[in-house]
């Protein structure tokens, strides 16, 4: 075991012990359904990719959603044509009953892929509105893809897996309130690409994603 997954175990475990002492029914403004996100966003249209239900089994009592945008204007003969944008949003209205946000720092090591770098970064998007987001570099093989994550709570973006559950536990004290949600974003290296051009690719859907978020996950 190592050290960084016994700390994750007892913060899960003294989180969980602390909500239970806690009222059960948590004070949640009410939003959209993720399904009537748009489906197109920008220059990149969608289509919904159901989820296994063993990955549903994993993920627990939340709510998902899991899409393939690609970009609609075709490139040129010269062009490379550009990488398809995944997004999963996974929103949790409570995280009192063992329901817990997936970090991706698990989830992705235990699909097969391997972490080339990682950092966080500042996100600012159309608004001009900043945000605290994590970028990764993952690598399976041949197979290179830059993602984008940040944890989402009461109109915090966090790309700190420990300061989102320190906030989540603050505003349980504060506010009755446990919801909040991991938005990912991931974008596959093309061949004849450079790392910076997948880069801006992530960061310009990012951009226009991030203000419809507060509809569809409450501040």
């Amino acid at each position: 075991m190592t050290p960084k997954f016994i700390v994750v175990t007892l913060l899960l475990a003294s989180t969980a012990t602390f909500l239970g002492m806690r009222s059960n029914v948590d004070q949640v403004p009410p939003s959209l359904p993720l399904s009537q996100l748009p489906q197109q966003i920008g220059a990149w249209k969608s289509r919904d990719i159901a989820l296994d239900p063993a990955v549903l089994q994993i993920l627990g009592d939340g709510r998902f959603l899991n899409r393939l945008y690609m970009e609609s204007s075709s490139a040129g003969p010269t062009q490379i044509p550009a990488g398809p944008i995944g997004l999963f949003i996974g929103y949790f209205p409570t995280q009192r009953t063992g329901q817990a946000i997936h970090s991706p720092q698990n989830c992705l090591p235990g699909a097969g892929w391997t972490f080339l770098s990682e950092h966080p970064i500042t996100l600012t998007d159309e608004d001009g509105k900043n945000y605290d987001i994590g970028e990764y570099v993952i690598t399976d093989g041949n197979i290179k893809q830059e993602v984008l994550y940040w944890y989402r709570a009461h109109g915090r973006s966090i790309s700190s897996e420990y300061r989102a559950k320190f906030y989540m536990i603050a505003d349980a004290m504060r506010y009755n309130r446990t919801d909040g949600a991991l938005i990912r974003i991931i974008t596959p290296m093309q061949p004849g690409e450079t790392q910076q051009q997948v880069h801006d690719r992530a960061i310009s859907f990012a951009k226009k994603l991030a203000p419809m978020l507060p509809a569809y996950i409450p501040d």
